[in-house]
């Protein structure tokens, strides 16, 4: 019974000091460190954030401007999602978004319940005008938001 006991006690020991083998993909190489600096570096700043962001504004614009109400909420959405993620990586940035986050978003979604086109389109102009509010509290005014003028989205309630 005693050689059983020093066994295990010898095994749990032993498999203590093992040190533990770390996946290695294609180009996220190195320590967990190394690799987790390289894969935050990928995912970027706030303007990764931007890039999704306006894409999705132009969307929810034309889903409104099409009535296509579901798609403009699912937008909406994802703007939200993004602006938080975003905001996870440069937590600075969260008092200038704040008020588009408290006042644009629920003011847009609460337009998209109407289900109007004109009210839509009235709150759109709001919207636009919180994201220049933003961009001017950042210190980047010349990053000017315009409503869209050409619809280029590839999504339309129209059955081919």
């Amino acid at each position: 019974m005693k050689q059983i006991f020093l066994i295990i006690i010898s095994t749990f020991i032993f498999s203590c000091q093992e040190k533990a083998e770390y996946v290695q993909g294609d180009w996220v190489t190195g320590t967990e460190q190394e690799k987790m600096v390289k894969i935050e570096r990928h995912f970027r700043g706030f303007d990764m954030t931007m890039v999704e962001t306006g894409y999705r504004y132009q969307e929810l614009y034309w889903a409104g401007m099409d009535a296509n109400w579901p798609y403009a909420e699912y937008q909406l959405q994802k703007i939200e999602l993004t602006l938080s993620d975003g905001l996870e990586r440069r937590p600075l940035r969260t008092p200038s978004a704040k008020l588009f986050i408290n006042v644009a978003v629920p003011e847009m979604k609460s337009s998209i319940n109407e289900k109007e086109t004109a009210t839509f389109r009235r709150a759109f102009q709001v919207f636009t005008k919180h994201c220049n509010a933003c961009h001017a509290m950042e210190n980047v005014p010349h990053f000017n938001v315009k409503i869209p003028k050409i619809n280029l989205s590839p999504i339309s309630l129209e059955n081919y």
